[in-house]
């Protein structure tokens, strides 16, 4: 396995993360709602949470089992995707993205989401990638349907979010899709 190799689409550049992401994460990403209004999870939150959060990414570089890229769009990060959980009894790897609220709408993260999915199960010859979201998350819907996912189960009012309750979709990409 390589791990975090650099990829490209037509439109985006998917690198490995650099000390100055931490300021833009925590700007464009920790210092808005809705960026982690369907998870919860918000590793940027605070400038020093997200120093410390690219920190540990660039640490986890020299592991050949650690996905985790920056996505930039013309030289600007405007986002980030990652595949953890690496289960090699099944083969299987879980992964999440997001883009950030000024480039919501033009296709980005499915287009990102499609190029790691492409080297996750031909390159990386991981059998299954599996993700999930909250059922009022339309944006990450299309994303996974884009980029070839398949809903595969809901679990109603599995998630608790910010004193609201979701349902939770369940998708998958399978090798040789």
């Amino acid at each position: 396995m390589l791990g975090t190799i650099q990829l490209k689409t037509e439109r985006l550049v998917l690198r490995k993360h650099l000390p100055e992401d931490a300021a833009i994460l925590y700007r464009d990403f920790g210092s808005d709602e809705a960026m982690y209004r369907y998870s919860g999870w918000n590793p940027y939150a605070s400038l020093e949470m997200a120093e410390s959060t690219v920190r540990n990414f660039m640490e986890q570089y020299t592991d050949a089992n650690f996905y985790g890229w920056a996505i930039e769009k013309d030289g600007q990060l405007i986002g980030t995707i990652g595949a953890y959980d690496y289960d090699p009894v099944r083969n299987c790897i879980e992964t999440g993205m997001s883009i950030a609220r000024p480039f919501w709408g033009h296709g980005y993260a499915g287009e990102a989401l499609g190029v790691v999915l492409e080297y996750l199960t031909e390159k990386e010859k991981i059998q299954v990638v599996t993700a999930w979201c909250a059922s009022d998350n339309i944006g990450s819907i299309k994303a996974m349907e884009k980029a070839g996912m398949k809903l595969i189960g809901k679990e109603h009012c599995a998630l608790k979010i910010c004193g609201r309750t979701y349902d939770k979709l369940f998708y998958e990409y399978r090798s040789g899709h």
